[in-house]
């Protein structure tokens, strides 16, 4: 019996999972779609200026990564996940189907945003979104970096984020520093 798991990314796993993997490939999960909709007092911000970082929101559906996790690593990436997605329990962990670009569907380890959490931020207006993302840093360094480089991942395996695509667009057109 198989006993490797998949792991779905769709913010900084796609382009920093940090752990070892067998294989990587594009998928997509229905049902939920990525939103910066979490605000991030760690990696992305501190307590008294936070960011915004992605999560699985309610609607839609989601392009990513879905990363194959051979058994004997099974644990230890897990527990890597848990200590790095779950510092204050912000997103709910779950198995969900995700479509591989093969055609395949597979069950998925993947954190979802708990909307019920003091953290969650979905539905802000979007000038309001690019004041945060602008003016937030934290352990990781500044959130505009986070955003564009989930937008750069996307856009190098041919995946278009309209939604995504107008944040950065924005970003970019506010005098800002980024670069092409």
């Amino acid at each position: 019996m198989d006993a490797s798991i998949w792991v779905f990314g769709y913010g900084s796993l796609m382009w920093n999972p940090g752990f070892p993997h067998m294989r990587a490939v594009q998928a997509r999960m229905h049902g939920v779609r990525r939103a910066l909709c979490i605000r991030s007092t760690h990696y992305r911000g501190t307590p008294e200026n936070p960011g915004l970082v992605f999560g699985l929101d309610r609607g839609g559906s989601c392009h990513g990564v879905a990363f194959e996790v051979a058994e004997a690593n099974r644990e230890a990436v897990i527990a890597y996940l848990r200590a790095r997605e779950q510092i204050s329990m912000v997103y709910h962990e779950v198995v969900r189907p995700a479509r591989l670009l093969s055609g395949e569907t597979v069950g998925a380890l993947v954190y979802v945003a708990n909307q019920a959490h003091e953290q969650y931020a979905g539905g802000l207006a979007f000038e309001h979104m690019l004041d945060i993302i602008r003016r937030s840093s934290g352990e990781m360094g500044p959130n505009i970096d986070y955003v564009t480089a989930t937008l750069k991942r996307l856009q190098d395996m041919g995946i278009r984020d309209r939604s995504l695509e107008r944040v950065v667009a924005a970003l970019k057109g506010a005098g800002s520093s980024l670069s092409d």
